[in-house]
């Protein structure tokens, strides 16, 4: 005789577990075990309960290891666990139940949600994972079938920590095989590497990609596709998740020290919700400590990630070893309103430094002067840069062997091998403000720069004051120089205009990503 069914789930099953809870309906199945719907027969009260599958790994241990490590974590978005129990080999966790389906089951019947929704999940999520993240727990499954949403609340649960890590404790997977969903999986877990709360955070941010689209960014056809995708290939968030960008970016850093931490994102959504857009980063931001999964311990702390750049001219060579000469329109077009005011026929520049910059083939542009700037007093600067005090009235952290080139409206500081481009701009502040410039800039953009895509500006501010950030993608002004990418900030203080931004190939974001990060934060204007 088949077992009862019942209407909200999958067949029922007429056991009685522990004496006290009778399955009604199976609710979901997953690697590790399945969850069933039950009635609780001495409280009189509806659970869930997850079935260890029998070949799961050790199912009494994982059982409790599971168990202990939601008891740790009190948090209203954290499923609460009732109990843990066995029953004929078999283990069992007594959960809350949660009237309502996952978020992979919202995707899949009624597709994406919007940016608002998006940001409200993302700050439950977060303010989840912090706490688990303070009690040395890691998730390290974060993803759409492990996010509940409570029907008529839309209270949203982080659920199933089957393979959570903990203080002391090794993984479910006992003989070192990889445990997680791939395509939610943070890079530097996929190779190997030690993993901390930053990849549950890099979860996060696929899981809002998701949330947005339908799908994960780096879902692909095959197994070796997708860790290609989060390994290797270039991040290419969906087109919906654009309201987001900064915090989809700042999470999706594949290196974790630079990786946006929760407090920060969750500051950013928060900011979303309450006003319709993203703002960017504040950089007063003091970095939480690290949770090792030995237990809460800090870490050294690092910079703030960047969520926004900014993007620089190309320098170009001209004829002889002291010549160069600059491209008729820097990269971001902007350069305070009227890059091509700088165009016409290159002239030999002077060398002053005690080093010429690295110069390639170009067209001719307007004069450039390379200087050396002064340095700062030593010790600054984080390692692998150094801080200057640049003649033109301000001071910056650039990195180190970045050589300073300068024509009569910007400065700029360019990498040995061109690949960078950093550069700053001063002016008298305009009509328009800093939003109406990037605006204009942006409305020009493929007429300054080949390719011109995926171009978007925002409001922000920058230390109190009025600001724009403007992205964008582009082609880069030769082939040579292949695909690009360029982050620009502009902002008005004291009745001046300052331009920030720094250009880089496309898969050296990250990379570009720090050096700006680096640059605006420690931007400061002569007195």
């Amino acid at each position: 005789m088949s077992a009862p069914s019942d209407p909200r789930g999958g067949p029922a099953d007429e056991r009685l577990i522990a004496g006290r809870y009778r399955p009604t309906a199976r609710l979901g199945r997953g690697g590790m075990g399945t969850v069933w719907r039950a009635q609780d027969q001495l409280l009189g009260r509806q659970v869930a309960v997850k079935e260890l599958h029998p070949d799961g790994g050790g199912p009494a241990m994982a059982a409790l290891r599971e168990a202990r490590a939601v008891a740790q974590i009190k948090h209203p978005h954290v499923i609460v666990v009732h109990d843990v129990v066995e029953q004929d080999g078999r283990s069992y966790i007594v959960m809350e139940l949660v009237e309502g389906g996952s978020l992979a089951d919202r995707l899949r019947l009624r597709g994406p949600v919007d940016a608002a929704e998006a940001a409200r999940m993302g700050i439950a999520l977060l303010g989840a994972l912090s706490t688990a993240h303070r009690q040395g727990v890691l998730h390290r499954d974060l993803k759409p079938a492990n996010v509940l949403l409570e029907e008529g609340t839309g209270r949203v649960v982080l659920t199933d920590f089957g393979i959570a890590q903990l203080p002391g404790t090794t993984t479910i997977s006992e003989e070192g095989a990889f445990v997680g969903s791939p395509e939610y999986t943070a890079p530097e877990r996929m190779q190997g590497a030690a993993a901390g709360p930053e990849s549950d955070l890099w979860s996060l941010g696929a899981l809002l990609c998701a949330a947005l689209s339908g799908e994960s960014p780096f879902h692909r056809d095959s197994l070796g596709g997708v860790l290609h995708a989060v390994v290797t290939d270039e991040i290419r968030p969906p087109a919906a998740a654009a309201p987001l960008l900064p915090v989809v970016h700042g999470l999706l850093d594949r290196d974790p020290v630079r990786r946006l931490g929760a407090p920060e994102a969750t500051e950013l959504l928060k900011a979303y919700v309450a006003t319709g857009s993203t703002p960017v980063t504040p950089r007063t931001y003091t970095p939480t400590e690290r949770v090792a999964v030995t237990g809460p311990a800090s870490r050294p702390k690092r910079a703030r990630t960047a969520l926004v750049a900014a993007a620089a001219v190309v320098v170009l060579a001209g004829a002889g070893a002291a010549t160069a000469v600059l491209l008729s329109s820097d990269d971001s077009g902007q350069g305070g309103g009227n890059a091509q005011a700088a165009t016409g026929g290159g002239t030999t520049a002077t060398v002053t430094a005690s080093s010429a910059a690295s110069v390639r083939p170009g067209p001719a542009g307007a004069t450039v002067t390379v200087t050396a700037s002064e340095p700062a007093p030593a010790g600054t600067a984080p390692a692998g840069y150094r801080t200057v005090r640049d003649p033109d009235g301000f001071s910056l952290t650039v990195p180190a062997g970045f050589t300073r080139t300068t024509d009569d409206r910007r400065v700029f500081y360019v990498s040995p091998d061109g690949a960078f481009r950093l550069g700053i701009r001063l002016q008298n502040s305009v009509s328009g403000g800093p939003l109406g410039v990037m605006r204009l800039a942006d409305a020009n953009g493929s007429s300054t720069n080949p390719g011109y895509r995926d171009g978007k500006v925002v409001a922000t501010t920058h230390q109190g004051h009025d600001a724009a950030l403007w992205e964008f993608s582009w082609n880069g002004f030769s082939t040579a120089e292949g695909p690009r990418h360029t982050y620009d900030e502009s902002w008005d203080e004291s009745g001046k205009m300052y331009d920030v931004w720094v250009s880089a190939p496309i898969g050296r974001r990250d990379e570009a990503k720090r050096h700006f990060d680096t640059a605006l934060d420690s931007f400061t204007p002569s007195a």
